[in-house]
């Protein structure tokens, strides 16, 4: 399976995405939508909350009722993050050991967690004077 997304800018920071049927519009200095970096952890948050409720299901606890992950992301001065930090918060009870052994499950799931690895970068080509 292959992914295909278009990404556009017609002028300045703002890039129009189209994924499918969606539009998502990020733009560099915030002002227009979202900058990169918050849109990556909102992704990569998005990703690890499905992927920690399958995990809670192959660890027997089918409802887990709500669940929210406040993200914390640490950028550098050039804006580059150096750290990703979740905080999930889940409505049912479980005991830590639980809780532990979901988020780990939940790691190997998560596609996005999977692809934070050294050496995932894009190849880059291109073409010039294509307009």
């Amino acid at each position: 399976m292959t992914i295909e997304v278009t990404s556009t800018s017609e002028e300045g920071y703002v890039t129009r995405s189209r994924v499918g049927d969606f539009e998502l519009t990020v733009d560099a200095t915030g002002e227009d939508g979202p900058e990169p970096n918050a849109v990556f952890i909102a992704n990569y948050a998005s990703c690890f909350i499905p992927a920690f409720r399958v995990g809670a299901n192959k660890e027997g606890h089918e409802d887990l009722g709500r669940v929210d992950i406040d993200v914390e992301g640490d950028v550098n001065e050039d804006d580059d993050l150096e750290a990703i930090r979740f905080h999930i918060l889940v409505e049912a009870d479980l005991d830590d050991e639980t809780f532990d052994d979901i988020a780990e499950r939940a790691e190997d799931i998560c596609h996005v967690h999977t692809a934070l690895r050294d050496g995932l970068h894009a190849e880059i080509s291109g073409e010039t004077g294509a307009f």
